[in-house]
């Protein structure tokens, strides 16, 4: 059971489970340690740069307003997703610096190829869940 004064589980609201792969993109000052930490305990390794080759389980994009083409960015993080991967578009809330309107990422997901199945609250920071289509899926293992 959980009480009040727990700190929240960030991991456990992003799905994070043991042995999955997460690779990390748009790192920077602003990210938040607690988020990241909670992931790597969770998944039971190091989050893995934009440099990594390996097949990605789950990718945590941090974007702000300003950080460029979310399009182009989402469909550069399918590349070495798994077929049920999935990519966490974590932004700052609303009136923090960065925010991101909720319309950008609903746009910009299916013209990458994705689509938008659920949020997560991570304090300072909003989640969306992103996940390939089925038949996107299929498609790209042949």
């Amino acid at each position: 059971m959980v009480s009040a004064g727990d700190p929240p589980n960030y991991a456990q609201r992003l799905g994070i489970e043991k042995d999955q792969v997460v690779q990390e993109l748009g790192w920077d000052e602003d990210t938040d340690d607690e988020i990241r930490f909670a992931i790597e305990d969770a998944s039971g390794a190091d989050l893995l740069d934009e440099d990594s080759d390996e097949v990605i389980d789950v990718v945590l994009l941090w974007w702000r307003d300003g950080d460029g083409d979310l399009v182009d960015t989402l469909m550069d993080a399918i590349t070495p997703l798994a077929e049920d991967g999935v990519i966490w578009v974590v932004t700052p809330k609303t009136g923090k610096s960065g925010h991101v309107l909720p319309a950008e990422i609903a746009e910009s997901a299916p013209t990458a190829g994705l689509m938008q199945t659920s949020s997560a609250n991570l304090g300072d920071w909003s989640a969306s869940r992103l996940v390939q289509p089925k038949a996107n899926a299929i498609t790209k293992q042949r």
